[in-house]
């Protein structure tokens, strides 16, 4: 299946032009001609099956034969608050696994603790359209830019909260025994050094529950695949 990502397409249309940057995959790539069914994805939950009218490298015309909303919408949401690695191929691992997996948003935090004082969202967004192609994913998670720890706590976010972190003396509760039904999880990620026992403070107050995401002592990326995945293993029954 030639999938293609197309964040203009709407419903109603009937035809469409890929970009220059799709073209050239379809035409010159994949050799891709006339008559050829393809995939094209909106990232917001649309599908469509249609057929290439006119192939060129830089302008592909794509007739549109069937539309799909909500292809393979879940009846939960996962938000995950990251601290970046020192190391941005890391994040980039997560990024990619995640959308694959299934994810609806990804913050990246500025911590006390934090190495990495900036990044490139543009990068990540890419890493995230492709993995979302291989995936055969529809929804295109948000990606927010790197946000300072203090102002995210006071933004209101629906659903259940938490906090992972290692801050000794502090009672916390299984991930995986937390998790209750079909809803939204926002689930916060320290760096590589954790959370201060301040940030962790801030967190309880704003109504975060402390959680463990098991008995390892996890990297930050690893960490914040594991939450992802351990909500989709309770809910995708």
């Amino acid at each position: 299946m030639h999938l293609f990502f197309t964040p203009d397409l709407q419903p109603t249309d009937a035809s469409y032009t890929l970009s220059e940057e799709e073209s050239k995959h379809c035409a010159r790539v994949l050799r891709l001609g006339q008559g050829d069914e393809v995939t094209l994805i909106d990232g917001r939950g649309g599908l469509f099956k249609a057929e290439i009218a006119e192939a060129n490298p830089k302008k592909t015309k794509i007739s549109i034969l069937e539309y799909r909303p909500e292809y393979h919408k879940r009846g939960y949401r996962i938000h995950i608050a990251v601290a970046p690695t020192k190391n941005m191929d890391r994040m980039e691992w997560f990024v990619e696994k995640a959308v694959e997996m299934g994810i609806d948003e990804i913050t990246f935090l500025q911590c006390a603790r934090s190495e990495r004082k900036n990044l490139n969202l543009d990068r990540l967004e890419k890493i995230a359209i492709s993995a979302m192609k291989q995936s055969m994913k529809a929804y295109l998670p948000t990606l927010h830019e790197l946000t300072r720890y203090a102002d995210f706590i006071m933004q209101p976010q629906s659903g259940q909260r938490f906090i992972a972190h290692l801050v000794e003396g502090q009672e916390r509760h299984s991930l995986a025994k937390s998790i209750s039904g079909e809803d939204t999880y926002t689930i916060l990620i320290g760096p590589e050094g954790d959370f201060s026992p301040e940030e962790v403070a801030q967190a309880l107050q704003a109504g975060y529950k402390p959680v463990t995401l098991g008995q390892s002592r996890l990297r930050t990326e690893t960490a914040a695949l594991a939450a992802c995945h351990t909500i989709h293993v309770l809910l995708d029954v």
